[in-house]
Parts: C-alpha cells; sequence; structure tokens
C-alpha cells in the first residue's frame, strides 16, 4: 500500500481498533445474552463469552492504544497502511473462528487463525520499542508475550490437549489484563490529572509514589497468581484485601474529586475505583462475606477494565485527531451508562430469582453505552484529522 494513499482509518491504530472494539462490544454482548436466552450460536459457551471479552475486545483497545502510543514513544514512524490492515484482518479471522469453532471448523485450525493477531502485536509491538530503544516500554512487551502465551493455553485447553488449560489460562488473562490496566493508568490517570490542574490554577496536584506503584504492582501478580491457582484460599482473600487498600491509597493520591468538573478527567478515576472495588469483592468472597466470587470478577473485568477502555478510547480519538478533549454530552451520557451497568452486574447474584433480569438489564446498559461511543466516533475514526 503507497504510503501516500493510505486511508484515513488506517493511518493509526487506533482508528480500525477503537472503532471495530466498539461494534464487538455491542454484538458479543448482545450474542451472550441471547445464548443465556437459549436462543445463541453454538460457539457462545461462557468459555467464549471470556475469551473474547479479552483477546477480542480488551486486547483490541490495547492493539490500538499500545501501536498508537509507541510512535510517540520512540519517535518512530507509527504502524500504519499494510502491516496495520493485516493486523485488523488477523483479529477479525480470530472472532469468526472462535465464534464458529464448536460446530464448523475443527480445533486445529481454531488455534490458528486466533493466534495470528496476538502473534503479530507481539512483533508489531516489539519491533518498534526495542528498535525505538524505549526500555521503559519493555514490560509492556512482556505483557503481550504473556497474553499470546496464555491465549496458546486457552486453544491447548480447548482442545483437550492440556485439560483444565482453557480455564485456567482465562484467569491468568484477566489479572494479566488487571496488571496492564494498573501500568498505564499510573503512567496517564495523574498526568493528565496534573496537567489540566495546572492549567486550572491549580497548586495540589497529583502525587504518583514510587513506593506505592511499586507494591500495587507486586500484589496486583500475586492476587492474580493466588486467584487463579487456589482461588478460594484464605490466603488469596488476604491478598485481595492487601491489593484493595495498596489501590485505594494509589487512587486516593490522585486528586480525583478535584478533576470532576471534566467528566473525561474523572471517569479514569472512577475507572480505577473499580480496581479496589473488585479486590474488596474477592476477599469478602473468598471469606464468605455476601459477595460471590462472579461480583468481584465483573467488577474487575466489565468494571476496571471495560470502563478503563472506554475511558481512555474517547479520550485519544480526540486528541490523535486534533479535537479538543471536551466530552460530548453523549459521551458523558455513555459513561454513565457503562457505570450503572457494572454496578448492576456486580449486585446481580444478590438478586435471588432476578438474576438474569439483573444481567439483561447490565447488558443493555453495556450495549448503549458502546453504540453511543460508535455513533459519536465513527466520524471522528474515519475522517482526517480536523487540523
Amino acid at each position: 500500500m503507497n504510503p501516500d494513499k493510505v486511508p484515513a482509518l488506517l493511518s493509526y491504530a487506533f482508528r480500525p481498533f477503537f472503532l471495530m472494539n466498539g461494534i464487538f462490544a455491542m454484538l458479543s454482548i448482545f450474542l451472550w445474552v441471547m445464548t443465556l436466552h437459549g436462543s445463541g450460536l453454538p460457539g457462545a459457551t461462557p468459555l467464549w463469552h471470556s475469551h473474547e471479552m479479552l483477546i477480542g475486545f480488551a486486547m483490541a483497545a490495547v492493539a490500538g492504544f499500545s501501536l498508537t502510543a509507541v510512535a510517540n514513544w520512540t519517535g518512530r514512524p507509527a504502524i500504519k497502511g499494510t502491516p496495520l490492515a493485516l493486523l485488523v484482518v488477523f483479529w477479525l479471522a480470530g472472532r469468526l473462528a472462535m465464534l464458529f469453532s464448536s460446530s464448523w471448523l475443527p480445533a486445529s485450525l481454531v488455534s490458528f487463525l486466533d493466534m495470528l493477531f496476538p502473534v503479530l502485536l507481539c512483533w508489531l509491538l516489539s519491533r518498534e520499542i526495542i528498535a525505538g530503544r524505549s526500555r521503559r516500554n519493555y514490560p509492556l512487551i512482556a505483557i503481550v508475550f504473556l497474553v499470546a502465551g496464555l491465549n496458546a493455553v486457552y486453544h491447548l485447553g480447548a482442545a483437550l490437549w492440556l485439560p483444565g488449560g482453557d480455564r485456567l489460562a482465562i484467569y491468568l488473562l484477566i489479572h494479566t489484563l488487571v496488571l496492564l490496566v494498573t501500568i498505564i493508568a499510573g503512567r496517564i490517570v495523574p498526568s493528565f490529572s496534573g496537567n489540566w490542574l495546572r492549567q486550572q490554577g491549580q497548586t495540589q496536584m497529583p502525587v504518583n509514589n514510587d513506593l506505592v506503584n511499586k507494591a500495587a504492582l507486586v500484589l496486583t501478580v500475586l492476587v492474580g497468581l493466588a486467584a487463579s491457582f487456589m482461588p478460594m484460599h484464605l490466603l488469596t482473600g488476604v491478598l485481595a484485601f492487601g491489593a484493595a487498600i495498596i489501590h485505594g491509597l494509589r487512587l486516593g493520591r490522585w486528586k480525583g474529586l478535584a478533576t470532576i468538573s471534566n467528566p473525561m478527567l474523572f471517569v479514569l478515576h472512577v475507572s480505577y475505583l473499580w480496581l479496589p472495588v473488585g479486590y474488596t469483592l474477592l476477599g469478602c468472597a473468598v471469606f464468605g462475606w455476601l459477595f460471590t466470587p462472579t461480583a468481584a470478577l465483573h467488577a474487575l473485568t466489565m468494571g476496571a477494565i471495560g470502563s478503563m477502555v472506554l475511558a481512555v478510547t474517547t479520550r485519544v480519538a480526540l486528541g490523535h485527531t486534533g479535537r479538543p478533549l471536551q466530552a460530548a454530552r453523549l459521551t458523558v451520557l455513555a459513561y454513565w451508562l457503562l457505570m450503572l451497568a457494572v454496578l448492576v452486574r456486580v449486585l446481580g447474584p444478590l438478586s435471588g430469582q432476578g438474576y438474569l433480569m439483573m444481567i439483561d438489564i447490565s447488558a443493555m446498559g453495556w450495549i448503549l453505552a458502546f453504540a453511543i461511543f460508535t455513533w459519536v466516533y465513527w466520524p471522528v475514526l474515519s475522517r482526517p484529522r480536523v487540523d
């Protein structure tokens, strides 16, 4: 593809991946809810749902964000044109293969098609970071390679070549992506908040303490390992409460309440809040205190990961297309709908016989939030920069 004739949609990775992510977020959850009501496709199993929200939804956002940001980190040209188009095709191939995995396609072909996207992402991201000597971002390379490896473990388990590997891989993938949220949020949330507060003439700035940051990373890793290999062990509960405390302490030093008049900033803080909430619920679940492991799981996935994806994509899309960093009213509505959807999903297990209805309500909020995102950001993502 001629670099001078690259269409706007393939000029930066955030454009196609953020747009596809909005569409996929709606369709995948709609299909999953239909499956719960007995009308879905055979391939839409519980593990399919988990896998696709991690590899399909979350990793599409990671690809769009990281391959866009790496150009700023390294000073190298952005990934665009043919390599980006190939990555998009591989992502789409994986989604279709996973959807029809149990009915039409053999396990070996499904594994091959679904591994194409994470493997190419590993190659592109590591090539840019290493060539640009951006050593600070080497951990990101490790995390993306870990995601690709765990995806391979998932397929080995799904094909019964490694019994139980698929379920274990899902839990490890969840906590790997939570770790990535912890790392990225630690960079952008206090930085963006501090920059805006200075513009407002404020003197009290967010504090990003190295010791607290390292403690948050270590506890996130330990809880992830404990929750994956011994989910109901008392040590897992203790570690989860410790992670909740340290993540809450970290968030409390970032001056979130001072940004409440800026929805695009405030939503970053609220999204991160789901981490201490999720770890608290996990600790409660281990000790048998009211909440279930499902509540904790959705606070960390739908809450911390899902809402952070929406918060970051809405901001990055505006910033990289030359638009003011101001959330439209519809975008703010999408933020609220998603947060309410997470809250309903987390409280759903407490509703007894109304549990399925709570899932339906939560799914409706999620679908509406990403429908709004797709509607508002389609022209932003598909057209050239305004400047």
